[in-house]
């Protein structure tokens, strides 16, 4: 399925090379009339960026690869050489006349070979054009200078190609009937076994390698690998004594097609992202735009694009995606198919991370999935920072939340985290796993300071995991996951983040918010894990702390306090220990809880002693 996919890109995809094809720099380009005369020879080179001189100017056409050693034509373009034989830089003796025309003579031996399979009145010029040409006949010479406006000199050793006179894009090797024979040629070796490809159901020469596929990205530098392949002797893989790439045969024009397309895709950056150690690529069934907006909406960490009306449809979907609002058919047609390949590098091919088909329709409803069970207020936003949190987060910055560093990231788990959001399935539960690791562990941010333990991020992936994953425990408790507080969730997970934020806040308000340490370096793991030995110093240490604030303070965080007190409900009013899916519930009542408290000040002195004149008065 995967072969067949990529295979139909390549058809439907005419920029792609064809097969038998590359580019080649072309400096002279030979007008010919229908009689097979020179009309001209152009200049086709072009000027420098930098510079006075000149260069050739890329076509793709026919090739036969690296030239290695002994004399070989190549197909309607080549070197001053073989199309004319001259080159005025090896023409000195006798022998190397004839070893030019010898050159011309393969040119012209090759092209009289298809005179009886192509049929064009373009291609036949061509032949009139090598059968009366002779390299080193008395006027040769001159008549070449003529016809280019140069010496032979500056004719010689650059690259040659054919069109018609009067003709524009007339190029001899861009005539179908010339395509179809080279590529037609290139299966004609009958030592090449036949077979029925896997890939367009027809029997054809079997390829025994397939291309390279580069691109995918390897911190060990072996990344050009193919992703089929069988490398063991004497093994099960080997079926019926079939080796290496015959085993499961594909065409070799099926390989060529699907390996140019797949190196199409990693070679550009706004077809793929990068999720952990796996390289990512998109496609659909036909061109759409979303072939082109999904690795921005993946990797929310690149760059928007240059393209003004690709950042504008960007924008313009990602709202969507923030507010809901994202329909069926946001992302084109809901029932175009579209494909998501994730590879990995490994020992002896590349790795199938995750391979997903589906329609448009449902991409749009699985990423509004993610980002409903993502989404939870923001600590920073457009109202408060000029920095804000982004509203859609992108896999790399989730992945991030699960390690110190880059090179730290479970490899599995950015193919298992992109599989789920797109799928719809359940989070991994290392996602979950590794983020609370790193919630229980004290570290510093960049200045040296206390990091923040549940930041946006974090807290996000929680309430996602236990949203999506655990959605009938929820129910079963009466708990729901909402974007901010909510006071009436009764699970005592829930109030007890809530409860060790506002003892965190109270803490930080008696010593006028200048302390290095607080009750979140020194007891949040434990608080979050066995509230019943915890808890209780807790309860003291906040008595002290409120004798130090004013009498409106006081008043504030002791009636936060007994509102929460009022909600826990446990046979030990503390529980001797959380599970752990229940400590992470405590860490998103402390997230809602530290957000609803971040913006609220205690009562002054001043306007405290004000409320209880008036209370007095009355």
């Amino acid at each position: 399925m995967i072969l067949q996919a990529l295979h139909q890109l390549y058809l439907r995809t005419p920029s792609m090379p064809r097969r038998g094809f590359a580019p080649m720099g072309i400096s002279w380009v030979v007008a010919l009339n229908l009689e097979g005369e020179i009309v001209q020879i152009r200049d086709f080179r072009s000027k420098k960026e930098r510079g006075s001189g000149l260069i050739p100017t890329d076509l793709t056409t026919p090739t036969v690869g690296k030239r290695t050693s002994g004399d070989k034509a190549i197909f309607l373009c080549d070197k001053s050489d073989y199309v004319i034989g001259r080159n005025s830089k090896a023409e000195e003796t006798e022998e190397d006349r004839q070893k030019l025309t010898k050159r011309f003579e393969l040119f012209a031996k090759l092209h009289r070979s298809a005179s009886g399979v192509i049929k064009h009145p373009y291609y036949d010029a061509l032949l009139k054009f090598l059968n009366k040409w002779e390299p080193f006949a008395e006027g040769s010479q001159s008549l070449l200078e003529e016809k280019s406006g140069t010496h032979l000199a500056e004719l010689s050793g650059g690259n040659f190609a054919f069109m018609i006179s009067g003709e524009p894009d007339s190029f001899l090797h861009d005539l179908p009937q010339c395509v179809k024979f080279w590529q037609s040629s290139l299966d004609s070796n009958p030592e090449t076994p036949h077979g029925i490809c896997l890939v367009t159901n027809e029997e054809a020469p079997i390829a025994r390698l397939h291309p390279a596929i580069k691109g995918v990205i390897d911190p060990g530098g072996q990344a050009e690998k193919g992703i089929v392949a069988i490398n063991k002797d004497k093994t099960a893989f080997t079926s019926y004594g079939k080796e290496q790439s015959f085993n499961a045969p594909v065409s070799e024009e099926a390989a060529f097609a699907y390996c140019t397309a797949l190196n199409y895709l990693l070679a550009s950056d706004s077809r793929r992202f990068r999720v952990g150690d796996t390289t990512t690529v998109f496609w659909t069934e036909k061109p759409t735009e979303v072939e082109t907006l999904l690795p921005f909406m993946m990797d929310s960490t690149r760059e928007e694009p240059e393209d003004a009306t690709l950042k504008v449809r960007l924008q313009a979907v990602m709202e969507k995606i923030a507010t809901g609002k994202l329909a069926g058919d946001d992302l084109g047609n809901a029932n175009t198919r579209f494909y998501i390949l994730g590879l990995a590098p490994n020992a002896s091919r590349i790795s199938i991370r995750f391979w997903h088909t589906s329609t448009l329709g449902d991409l749009a409803a699985n990423l509004q999935k993610h980002h409903n069970d993502l989404s939870i207020v923001r600590q920073r936003d457009e109202t408060n920072s000029k920095h804000p949190e982004p509203k859609v987060p992108g896999y790399k910055q989730l992945l991030r939340q699960t390690a110190r560093d880059d090179d730290s990231i479970p490899p599995l788990l950015g193919g298992a985290l992109v599989r789920s959001s797109l799928l719809g399935t359940d989070y991994p539960d290392s996602l979950f796993q590794k983020v609370m690791s790193r919630i229980r562990v004290a570290e510093k941010d960049r200045n040296g300071d206390p990091a923040d333990r549940v930041p946006y991020l974090r807290a996000a992936i929680l309430k996602a995991y236990l949203n999506r994953n655990h959605q009938k425990w929820l129910i079963q408790h009466q708990t729901t996951m909402n974007e901010a507080l909510d006071k009436t969730i009764p699970h005592v997970a829930y109030q007890l983040g809530r409860l060790f934020s506002v003892y965190e806040k109270a803490q930080r308000a008696a010593h006028e918010y200048k302390l290095d340490r607080t009750i979140r370096e020194t007891m949040f793991s434990a608080a979050s894990a066995t509230p019943l030995a915890v808890f209780g110093r807790l309860d003291r240490l906040h008595k002290h702390h409120l004798a130090k604030l004013s009498k409106g303070s006081s008043k504030f965080y002791s009636d936060l306090v007994e509102e929460i007190h009022q909600k826990i409900h446990s046979p030990q009013f503390y529980p001797a220990a959380l599970s752990l899916r229940e400590q992470g519930l405590f860490c998103i009542g402390y997230y809602h809880q530290r957000h609803d408290l971040r913006f609220k000040e205690a009562p002054s002195e001043e306007s405290s002693k004000s409320l209880e004149n008036a209370s007095s008065t009355n």
